[in-house]
């Protein structure tokens, strides 16, 4: 056996890893040959330094950028904190303070529409009994044409008791009255200018123009509960969203794909006979 299988045998037993027969054989050979003394001896010196030696581990990135990062000082850190306690609990405060302003307008505008239609209700029972005592008294007059100063006051008296059922209609209901605006409107508006007329002809007098004042305050009512500002939690005036009715697209329709064309068997043909048959 050469020395450089002998230098084997000899690291495994700086190793602790040689067997005893290994061992014995080594120390036989150790006795007769001064090289691999001398190469034994240079190995365990080299051995015991790279034992004795402590390797320090490299540092990683993290290490490096926690070591670049300037210390924060206790001060700071405490003011920090202090300063998003503040943040927060101002936060609270105006989320809190919103809430109640939110709630508080709220309660005001339903007190505000429950006396308006309280209100509405008391001018929709006088109307109401304004146009029945009017359709009950009796009048005379000479006729006009097809028509007779006695219908025309039913007229009067009808229409009157039909706003009056509007307005008590309006009052008993949460919706608002948007739908009764535009006719209310059409015809205050009309009244208002054949009363203007008939008061400056002298066809009428100051105590009739006065019974219209019912009507003219029901109406009033009416616009004021159709206000979206008195209904918060109702739906928008506009009735949909601020988006468009409409959208433009820039792409171009996919074209349909063309049907499959497949042979169907006709009923009577030879061939589907054939195949009935087998």
């Amino acid at each position: 056996m050469g020395c450089e299988q002998w230098w084997g045998i000899l690291s495994a037993q700086l190793d602790g890893e040689a067997t005893a027969a290994e061992q014995a054989g080594a120390e036989a050979h150790l006795a007769g040959c001064a090289g691999c003394r001398d190469w034994l001896d240079r190995a365990a010196a080299i051995t015991r330094r790279a034992r004795l030696t402590s390797v320090a581990p490299a540092p990683g990135l993290a290490d490096r950028v926690l070591a670049a990062l300037p210390a924060a000082e206790p001060a700071a850190r405490d003011r920090s904190a202090r300063v998003r306690s503040a943040r927060d609990r101002f936060a609270r405060l105006r989320s809190a303070r919103d809430r109640s302003d939110r709630l508080r307008s709220t309660r005001l505008c339903e007190r505000v529409v429950l006396t308006l239609r309280g209100l509405l209700g008391l001018l929709g029972v006088l109307q109401l009994v304004l146009g029945l005592v009017q359709a009950g008294t009796p009048t005379g007059g000479q006729h006009t044409g097809t028509l007779t100063p006695g219908h025309l006051w039913h007229e009067s008296a009808a229409w009157n008791v039909a706003v009056g059922a509007g307005f008590l209609f309006v009052a008993v209901r949460r919706t608002p009255p948007a739908g009764l605006v535009p006719m209310l409107t059409a015809f205050v508006g009309t009244l208002a200018l054949l009363s203007a007329n008939d008061l400056i002809t002298g066809r009428v007098g100051v105590a009739r123009l006065v019974s219209h004042g019912f009507l003219l305050a029901g109406y009033a009512v009416v616009v004021a509960l159709s206000r979206p500002r008195l209904h918060p939690d109702g739906p928008p005036a506009s009735g949909r969203g601020n988006g468009p009715g409409w959208r433009l697209s820039a792409q171009e329709p996919a074209e349909p794909a063309p049907a499959e064309l497949r042979l169907v068997r006709y009923p009577g043909s030879a061939r589907r006979r054939d195949d009935w048959a087998a």
